[in-house]
Protein backbone atom coordinates (compact mmCIF):
# COMPACT_ATOMS: atom_id res chain seq x y z
CA UNK A 1 0.00 0.00 0.00
CA UNK A 2 1.11 4.10 0.06
CA UNK A 3 -0.21 5.62 3.38
CA UNK A 4 2.36 8.82 3.46
CA UNK A 5 4.27 10.54 1.55
CA UNK A 6 6.55 13.55 1.20
CA UNK A 7 6.10 16.32 -1.61
CA UNK A 8 9.20 18.72 -1.00
CA UNK A 9 8.21 21.53 -3.82
CA UNK A 10 11.29 21.66 -6.48
CA UNK A 11 10.28 23.61 -9.49
CA UNK A 12 12.83 22.70 -11.71
CA UNK A 13 12.56 18.67 -11.21
CA UNK A 14 8.56 19.28 -11.40
CA UNK A 15 8.93 21.11 -14.57
CA UNK A 16 11.02 18.93 -16.37
CA UNK A 17 9.10 15.94 -15.41
CA UNK A 18 5.61 17.13 -15.86
CA UNK A 19 6.15 19.61 -18.80
CA UNK A 20 4.23 22.07 -16.38
CA UNK A 21 5.51 24.74 -14.09
CA UNK A 22 4.74 24.46 -10.44
CA UNK A 23 2.62 27.35 -8.91
CA UNK A 24 4.19 29.55 -6.46
CA UNK A 25 3.54 29.14 -2.35
CA UNK A 26 3.39 25.58 -2.29
CA UNK A 27 3.87 24.48 0.79
CA UNK A 28 6.55 21.43 1.52
CA UNK A 29 4.95 18.16 3.15
CA UNK A 30 7.28 15.79 4.81
CA UNK A 31 4.69 13.77 5.96
CA UNK A 32 1.06 13.66 4.09
CA UNK A 33 -1.27 11.32 5.43
CA UNK A 34 -4.55 10.40 4.73
CA UNK A 35 -7.57 12.98 4.45
CA UNK A 36 -5.06 15.21 3.81
CA UNK A 37 -4.70 17.73 0.57
CA UNK A 38 -3.03 16.23 -1.87
CA UNK A 39 -1.36 17.66 -4.79
CA UNK A 40 -2.02 16.02 -8.50
CA UNK A 41 -1.64 16.60 -12.21
CA UNK A 42 -4.06 15.88 -14.48
CA UNK A 43 -5.67 17.21 -17.32
CA UNK A 44 -7.72 20.11 -16.75
CA UNK A 45 -11.43 19.96 -17.46
CA UNK A 46 -11.39 23.56 -18.72
CA UNK A 47 -8.59 24.37 -21.11
CA UNK A 48 -7.57 20.57 -21.86
CA UNK A 49 -4.19 21.28 -21.19
CA UNK A 50 -2.39 19.90 -17.75
CA UNK A 51 -2.97 21.78 -14.58
CA UNK A 52 -1.72 21.00 -10.71
CA UNK A 53 -4.20 21.23 -8.14
CA UNK A 54 -5.19 19.35 -4.83
CA UNK A 55 -7.70 17.44 -3.62
CA UNK A 56 -8.33 15.18 -0.27
CA UNK A 57 -6.47 11.89 -0.05
CA UNK A 58 -9.15 8.96 -0.20
CA UNK A 59 -11.43 8.75 -2.36
CA UNK A 60 -15.13 9.38 -1.99
CA UNK A 61 -17.55 7.71 -5.10
CA UNK A 62 -20.09 10.61 -6.04
CA UNK A 63 -22.92 8.07 -5.28
CA UNK A 64 -21.62 7.89 -1.26
CA UNK A 65 -23.84 9.54 1.01
CA UNK A 66 -21.40 11.12 3.27
CA UNK A 67 -17.69 11.37 3.86
CA UNK A 68 -17.23 8.21 5.62
CA UNK A 69 -15.37 6.23 2.85
CA UNK A 70 -12.49 8.87 2.22
CA UNK A 71 -10.35 7.58 5.34
CA UNK A 72 -10.66 4.05 3.52
CA UNK A 73 -10.08 4.30 -0.10
CA UNK A 74 -6.95 5.88 -0.05
CA UNK A 75 -5.33 3.32 -2.29
CA UNK A 76 -6.72 1.36 -4.74
CA UNK A 77 -5.83 -2.42 -6.17
CA UNK A 78 -5.14 -1.35 -9.85
CA UNK A 79 -5.81 -5.29 -10.85
CA UNK A 80 -9.23 -4.34 -9.88
CA UNK A 81 -9.51 -0.58 -9.88
CA UNK A 82 -11.16 -0.76 -13.17
CA UNK A 83 -14.27 -3.00 -12.08
CA UNK A 84 -14.43 -1.44 -8.73
CA UNK A 85 -18.05 -0.27 -8.15
CA UNK A 86 -16.07 2.53 -5.75
CA UNK A 87 -13.23 3.45 -8.42
CA UNK A 88 -14.24 2.24 -12.20
CA UNK A 89 -15.75 5.80 -12.91
CA UNK A 90 -12.81 7.86 -11.99
CA UNK A 91 -10.34 4.64 -13.49
CA UNK A 92 -12.67 5.36 -16.94
CA UNK A 93 -12.78 9.41 -16.70
CA UNK A 94 -10.75 10.76 -13.95
CA UNK A 95 -7.19 9.43 -13.88
CA UNK A 96 -4.19 11.90 -12.47
CA UNK A 97 -0.42 11.89 -11.34
CA UNK A 98 0.13 12.21 -7.80
CA UNK A 99 3.89 13.93 -7.55
CA UNK A 100 6.18 12.83 -4.84
CA UNK A 101 9.47 13.13 -3.35
CA UNK A 102 9.58 10.03 -1.43
CA UNK A 103 7.71 7.71 0.24
CA UNK A 104 7.09 5.50 3.50
CA UNK A 105 7.11 1.95 3.72
CA UNK A 106 7.10 0.18 6.82
CA UNK A 107 8.88 -3.55 7.37
CA UNK A 108 8.04 -5.72 9.85
CA UNK A 109 10.56 -8.22 11.64
CA UNK A 110 8.67 -9.43 14.83
CA UNK A 111 7.35 -7.53 16.67
CA UNK A 112 9.27 -4.34 15.24
CA UNK A 113 8.10 -1.92 12.27
CA UNK A 114 10.91 -0.38 11.06
CA UNK A 115 9.84 2.84 8.68
CA UNK A 116 12.10 3.03 5.25
CA UNK A 117 12.47 6.25 3.22
CA UNK A 118 12.03 5.12 -0.78
CA UNK A 119 13.23 7.17 -2.99
CA UNK A 120 14.59 7.75 -6.71
CA UNK A 121 18.49 7.53 -5.98
CA UNK A 122 18.63 10.45 -8.27
CA UNK A 123 16.12 12.33 -6.01
CA UNK A 124 14.13 13.12 -9.50
CA UNK A 125 10.45 13.17 -8.46
CA UNK A 126 8.52 10.43 -8.13
CA UNK A 127 4.93 10.11 -10.24
CA UNK A 128 2.32 8.06 -8.37
CA UNK A 129 -0.98 6.85 -10.91
CA UNK A 130 -4.14 8.33 -9.05
CA UNK A 131 -7.55 8.54 -9.59
CA UNK A 132 -9.76 11.55 -9.18
CA UNK A 133 -13.73 11.70 -8.21
CA UNK A 134 -15.87 14.56 -7.65
CA UNK A 135 -18.46 13.99 -4.78
CA UNK A 136 -21.09 16.56 -3.87
CA UNK A 137 -22.40 17.28 -0.36
CA UNK A 138 -25.72 17.73 1.52
CA UNK A 139 -25.58 21.51 0.55
CA UNK A 140 -24.05 21.61 -3.10
CA UNK A 141 -20.90 22.01 -2.64
CA UNK A 142 -18.17 20.24 -4.20
CA UNK A 143 -15.30 18.05 -3.10
CA UNK A 144 -12.86 16.86 -5.26
CA UNK A 145 -10.79 13.46 -3.41
CA UNK A 146 -8.60 11.25 -4.79
CA UNK A 147 -6.74 7.79 -4.49
CA UNK A 148 -2.92 6.44 -5.25
CA UNK A 149 -3.01 3.04 -7.32
CA UNK A 150 -0.85 0.15 -5.84
CA UNK A 151 0.52 -3.08 -7.63
CA UNK A 152 2.35 -6.10 -6.26
CA UNK A 153 6.22 -5.42 -6.00
CA UNK A 154 8.96 -5.18 -7.69
CA UNK A 155 11.90 -7.32 -6.40
CA UNK A 156 13.46 -4.26 -4.69
CA UNK A 157 10.16 -3.72 -2.89
CA UNK A 158 9.40 -7.18 -2.03
CA UNK A 159 11.85 -7.10 0.75
CA UNK A 160 10.03 -4.40 2.56
CA UNK A 161 6.22 -5.18 1.91
CA UNK A 162 4.05 -6.51 0.06
CA UNK A 163 2.25 -3.75 -1.83
CA UNK A 164 3.98 -0.75 -3.73
CA UNK A 165 2.43 2.35 -5.57
CA UNK A 166 1.89 2.33 -9.11
CA UNK A 167 5.08 4.42 -10.28
CA UNK A 168 4.31 5.86 -14.16
CA UNK A 169 7.44 6.69 -16.62
CA UNK A 170 7.16 9.92 -17.85
CA UNK A 171 6.54 8.45 -21.17
CA UNK A 172 3.39 6.57 -20.05
CA UNK A 173 2.38 9.76 -18.50
CA UNK A 174 -0.32 10.80 -22.17
CA UNK A 175 -1.73 7.37 -22.13
CA UNK A 176 -2.71 7.81 -18.01
CA UNK A 177 -3.84 11.22 -18.36
CA UNK A 178 -5.93 11.20 -21.61
CA UNK A 179 -6.51 7.69 -22.70
CA UNK A 180 -10.46 6.99 -23.78
CA UNK A 181 -12.25 4.81 -21.87
CA UNK A 182 -12.35 2.31 -24.74
CA UNK A 183 -8.59 2.20 -24.10
CA UNK A 184 -9.01 0.21 -20.29
CA UNK A 185 -6.69 -3.40 -21.45
CA UNK A 186 -3.63 -0.21 -22.22
CA UNK A 187 -4.49 1.39 -19.15
CA UNK A 188 -4.41 -1.58 -17.20
CA UNK A 189 -1.33 -2.76 -18.58
CA UNK A 190 0.52 0.35 -17.84
CA UNK A 191 0.09 -0.27 -13.73
CA UNK A 192 3.02 -2.90 -13.49
CA UNK A 193 5.40 -3.14 -10.91
CA UNK A 194 7.94 -0.49 -11.16
CA UNK A 195 10.55 -2.12 -13.88
CA UNK A 196 13.83 0.50 -12.88
CA UNK A 197 16.61 -0.46 -11.05
CA UNK A 198 17.13 3.25 -9.36
CA UNK A 199 15.26 3.44 -6.04
CA UNK A 200 16.73 3.03 -2.52
CA UNK A 201 15.44 2.32 0.75
CA UNK A 202 16.46 4.13 3.63
CA UNK A 203 15.53 3.20 7.02
CA UNK A 204 14.16 6.70 9.30
CA UNK A 205 13.18 7.70 12.99
CA UNK A 206 10.04 6.26 14.02
CA UNK A 207 9.11 9.79 14.25
CA UNK A 208 7.83 9.40 10.90
CA UNK A 209 5.09 7.40 12.53
CA UNK A 210 3.11 9.89 14.07
CA UNK A 211 0.84 11.79 10.72
CA UNK A 212 1.33 14.61 13.14
CA UNK A 213 4.70 14.83 12.48
CA UNK A 214 5.94 17.37 9.99
CA UNK A 215 9.24 18.22 9.29
CA UNK A 216 12.79 17.34 8.10
CA UNK A 217 13.03 15.34 11.28
CA UNK A 218 10.90 12.62 9.50
CA UNK A 219 13.81 12.01 7.06
CA UNK A 220 16.35 11.60 9.83
CA UNK A 221 17.79 8.07 10.47
CA UNK A 222 17.14 6.01 13.72
CA UNK A 223 18.64 7.09 17.05
CA UNK A 224 20.87 4.87 18.73
CA UNK A 225 18.35 3.85 20.70
CA UNK A 226 15.53 3.16 18.11
CA UNK A 227 18.30 0.21 16.52
CA UNK A 228 19.06 -0.92 19.21
CA UNK A 229 15.34 -1.61 20.04
CA UNK A 230 14.81 -2.99 16.60
CA UNK A 231 18.05 -5.11 16.39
Amino acid sequence: MCGRFAFLPQPPLFEELFDLPLPEGIAPRYNLAPTQPMGIVRDSPQTGGREFTFVLWGLVPGWSKDMSFAARLINARSETAAEKPSFRAAFRHRRCLVPATHFYEWKRTGKNRQPYMIRRRSREMLAFAGLWERWTDPTGSEVQTGTILTCAPNPFMADIHHRMPVILQRHQFPLWLSAAASERDALIDVCQPYPLDDLEALPVSTYVNNARHEGPETMEPPSTSESAAQG
